[in-house]
Order: C-alpha cells, then sequence, then structure tokens
C-alpha cells in the first residue's frame, strides 16, 4: 500500500503493502510537492495517501476516538478498571475538564486535519495533470472529495462548524483563522459530496482489483445521513430512495446479522463504505481496535465495554438474534468460536462483564503475534441497514408511514423479530425506529449523534433524559440496576454522566492547544 505523509511542508512517499490491489504503489522517495504530481501514477499515490488517513497507523490516532463517542452514551463504558483513566474519563462522564477532555480530542484533531490536507492536495494538484483517460481523473477527484466531506462531518458531529481548510495552505497563510458556522461547515461537506457523487462510478462498475474505493452509493449514502442530521428530510429522502430502488442490486441486507462483522465478510452487499485493512504486520495496515475492546483475560485492553442498560434493551426488545452477536458476556460459550470453551472477563479488571462482540476476531483468525495494527477486520462505516433505518425515520417524519414501516420491518425480519403492523403510526412507530437504530447499530459510533440529534417531547436533545442527575441511565445505574458486575466495581464509577448539563455536553471541547496555537481565534464551545 502506498502511503503519503507530509511532514514540515514536504511530501515523503513510501511502499506498503496493499490491502486491496489498488493500494499497490511502486517506491518512491523524498520529492517537493512542485516536482511530484507529473503523471497518473503519481495521483494513484496521492489517492492512496488520502483513504489511509481514515484511520491511520494505529489505534491512537482516530480509532480510539471512535470508542470514546459511544462511552459517551448509554451503550458503552470506559470499562478498564486496573489503569489509570487517563484522558477518557473527562468525555465519557462528562466532568466538563476542559484541558483533559481537549487532549483527548487533540489526536483525532490533528489526524483529522492532516487527512483534510491531504484530500485538499489531491483535489488542488490532480486537475493539472494530463490522463490519457479523464474520466479515471475525474473519479481520482471525486473519490478526494468524498473523503475529505466524510473527514469534516466527523469533525462537525463531534465539535460543530470547524474552521474549512479547501486548499494547500502555508501557515503564514492561515494565521487568524476562525471556525466556519455550523451552517457553512455542513454546506462545504454537501458540496464536496454532490461534486463526487456526479463523477464516481457505482459499485458494480468497478473492476475486481477496485474492491474497496468509494462509489456512488457510498457518497450518496453519506449525503443522505448529512441531510438527516440537518432535518433536512426532503433532500436525504431522495438520496435514500436512490440507493434502495436505482441502485437496487448493488446493496442489500447479509441473510444472517452474524456475518455482518466478520472477516469474511469484509466488503459485502451490505457494506456501502468501510475501512480497508490487511495483516501484513510491517506496515500497520489492519486495526488494533478488537485488542483495544477485548478482555485482559483474552489478551485485550478492556477500553470500551458494553453496559447492562444496553444488553437490557435487547432483552427487553425480545432482541436474541442480535444480543448474541453483539455482547459477549462472561462465562459465555460465544458464536462462532465455540471450542474455545467459556469467555473470561474478571470482574476486578473489568467495569462491566462484556466486550463487543462484533471486534471479536475468533482464535482461528487472529494473525499472530495478535496485539498489533494487523488485525484484517474491515471497519464498517456505512452499511446498507443504516440507509434503511434512515429512510424509516424521514419517511416517519415526512408522514408516509408505510414506507417507514417497510423498511423497518427489512431490518426486523432480519433479526428474527416480528413486524411492526399497521397499528403502530406516528410518534410510536418513530419510537420503534428510535429503538431499532439502538440495537442494530449497536457500538457502531452511531448512537451519541443519535441522541444529540433526536428531539424528546419536551424539544431537548434526547441525550438531555438520557444524561444529566436526573437522566433515565444515571438513575438506571444507581437506582434500578441489579448487575452486580458493575454495581461492585467502583473503580468506574456507576454514576457516569450525572455531570452532564447541556448546552456544553453537547459537543466536545476544542483542543486548548489549536486555540493557543491560533492565538485565539478558533473559539471555544460554549461552557468549557
Amino acid at each position: 500500500m502506498k502511503i503519503i505523509k507530509y511532514i514540515g511542508g514536504v511530501l515523503i512517499a513510501s511502499v506498503f503493502a496493499g490491502c486491496s490491489d489498488f493500494l499497490e504503489e511502486p517506491i518512491r522517495g523524498q520529492q517537493d510537492l512542485s516536482e511530484y504530481f507529473k503523471n497518473e501514477s503519481e495521483c494513484a499515490q496521492q489517492i492512496t495517501g488520502c483513504y489511509q488517513s481514515i484511520f491511520y497507523d494505529d489505534w491512537w490516532q482516530v480509532q480510539k476516538f471512535y470508542l470514546v463517542g459511544d462511552m459517551c452514551t448509554d451503550d458503552m463504558w470506559m470499562g478498564n478498571t486496573s489503569q489509570g483513566e487517563g484522558e477518557y474519563k473527562p468525555l465519557a462522564h462528562y466532568t466538563g475538564n476542559t484541558q483533559d477532555g481537549g487532549n483527548c480530542c487533540q489526536n483525532f484533531w490533528q489526524y483529522r486535519y492532516k487527512g483534510i490536507l491531504r484530500c485538499n492536495i489531491a483535489i488542488q494538484r490532480i486537475p493539472g495533470v494530463s490522463f490519457e483517460n479523464e474520466n479515471l481523473k475525474k473519479r481520482y477527484i471525486a473519490e478526494a472529495k468524498f473523503l475529505r466531506a466524510y473527514q469534516y462531518f466527523d469533525l462537525v458531529r463531534y465539535f460543530g462548524g470547524v474552521p474549512l481548510l479547501t486548499e494547500l495552505k502555508m501557515p503564514s497563510e492561515v494565521e487568524g483563522i476562525k471556525r466556519a458556522t455550523l451552517e457553512e461547515t455542513y454546506a462545504q461537506i454537501e458540496k464536496d459530496l454532490k461534486e463526487a457523487i456526479t463523477d464516481l462510478p457505482r459499485k458494480d462498475e468497478y473492476a475486481s482489483e477496485d474492491l474497496g474505493r468509494v462509489t456512488q452509493g457510498a457518497a450518496q449514502g453519506l449525503l443522505a445521513k448529512v441531510y438527516l442530521y440537518q432535518e433536512k428530510y426532503d433532500q436525504a429522502e431522495a438520496e435514500l430512495d436512490s440507493i434502495i430502488n436505482i441502485h437496487e442490486g448493488e446493496y442489500d441486507l447479509l441473510p444472517n446479522f452474524g456475518d455482518v462483522w466478520s472477516i469474511e465478510y469484509n466488503n459485502s452487499i451490505e457494506s456501502l463504505f468501510e475501512v480497508q485493512t490487511n495483516s501484513d504486520i510491517a506496515y500497520n495496515l489492519g486495526i488494533r481496535m478488537p485488542v483495544v475492546c477485548g478482555s485482559r483475560d483474552d489478551g485485550g485492553w478492556s477500553w470500551g465495554l458494553p453496559t447492562s442498560n444496553l444488553e437490557k434493551a435487547f432483552k427487553d426488545a425480545g432482541d436474541t438474534e442480535r444480543l448474541k452477536w453483539t455482547i459477549i458476556k462472561d462465562g459465555a460459550i460465544i458464536p462462532g468460536d465455540e471450542e474455545r470453551g467459556a469467555y473470561t472477563i474478571s470482574a476486578a479488571n473489568h467495569k462491566s462483564g462484556r466486550v463487543t462482540r462484533k471486534l471479536y476476531i475468533p482464535l482461528n483468525q487472529r494473525p499472530e503475534p495478535y496485539d498489533a495494527s494487523h488485525i484484517p477486520l474491515n471497519y464498517r462505516i456505512l452499511r446498507y441497514a443504516d440507509v434503511l433505518l434512515m429512510y424509516a425515520e424521514v419517511e416517519n417524519v415526512l408522514g408516509k408511514d408505510d414506507k417507514a414501516r417497510w423498511a423497518l420491518n427489512k431490518v426486523r425480519t432480519r433479526a428474527n423479530l416480528a413486524e411492526i403492523g399497521t397499528e403502530v403510526s406516528g410518534k410510536a412507530l418513530c419510537e420503534a425506529i428510535r429503538l431499532e437504530r439502538r440495537l442494530e447499530l449497536a457500538l457502531e459510533n452511531n448512537r451519541l449523534f443519535d441522541l444529540r440529534r433526536w428531539k424528546g417531547d419536551d424539544g431537548q436533545p434526547l441525550i438531555c433524559s438520557i444524561m444529566g442527575k436526573n437522566g433515565s441511565f444515571v438513575k438506571y445505574n444507581l437506582e434500578e440496576s441489579t448487575d452486580q458486575y458493575e454495581i461492585s466495581n467502583q473503580k468506574e464509577a456507576s454514576n457516569k454522566g450525572i455531570s452532564f448539563v447541556a448546552p456544553r455536553d453537547l459537543l466536545f471541547p476544542i483542543p486548548v492547544s489549536e486555540i493557543t496555537m491560533s492565538n485565539g481565534s478558533i473559539e471555544q464551545n460554549p461552557g468549557y
């Protein structure tokens, strides 16, 4: 795989073994940008660097922050009670500590902007290169625009409006830069995705060696989510309807929910977009998240453990199928890895006696050594079940409950649950769709954003009624829970979320170092 890095304004190119054929590129040395973009091969290498920037080389740049998002919800504890709480607690427990919370955000912020820089260079320089195939040039630019849009979407969901950089600039050129508004940031994301859709191929138009590249359907799916987060329901409906109907045959649900997060089903028919991985240990092209989330009795680090509250939600819904493929409990026999016997999650080292099954790697599929960034499980960013549930939500808001029930029931049927009948409509159907998103997409870095955007009966973001001193999650853990694992182990306090206050905790703090380096032109979020 070809990786591009930028150090002190100089482009450095180096080669890594490819996780797909399209990522394999020849060795190049250090070059100045003005001498670099001369041919199609160099442009291909740059685009490969844009893809690699989604997750970078190891767990600490971006991967851990995807866990932080779920740690801030009712689905996940920090989990590790044998080590210090590190930088997770200010965010996960809503302490309001701006400095430490900002430090937790620092790497994510920095590496998202490094990825945006790579995309900016591609978008700015590739048009000036002569191509034999002009459609290929357009596709490369479209891929870069999608990847830039995705990384800005990551930033805006966590922080609100952020500084917008859409071309290569020197440090002196960005002095005094300010944050764009929320609306301006979203407008840029929409612009990139709309332009990308025009020049991206359909999934079934790519050659096999290009498996994993951005598709037209992926861009439409992401654009639909961008619209949904802004409550632009008509526009979201159009994009989702296109994926479901015009792209019919490209995407569908896998028959078995247990296959959705399996290594054997990387890039399946259910996938619109996922991070590509490889098990070659020399080049850090896999993910380490399965180790980070795993039991300490299984060589893991136990950061990010499912809550008993999430397990209860599955049980209350009668959802045994998705429960067994989402949560592994202490002493359980693991579906798909029965030969290992009972799984151990020792009480002294874990806040919860649970780990996520979605990121669990069966023993016979683990590369050696296991604790390294070369686990070949693609990280699912956008899948068809999410598309269907977004469609159900949008149609319900627009008063088209028949269509909403169709999409909802398609997801429920795969989970062996009874269909929702016509007697369920309006607000009741809305609640059913929200619950389905929690169960179907549990531990996939969606819950926090859903809770921030959904409104309760009081018109406030739903997270305000789940966290806080009167929040349902806080009351559950302090007054109602009978889970002895969580009750007895107070090395991570069960009052997680009791310090939540709005509007402060509807966004994360901007890293203090970024504000300092900008001489104060980048302003902090309210309340920090």
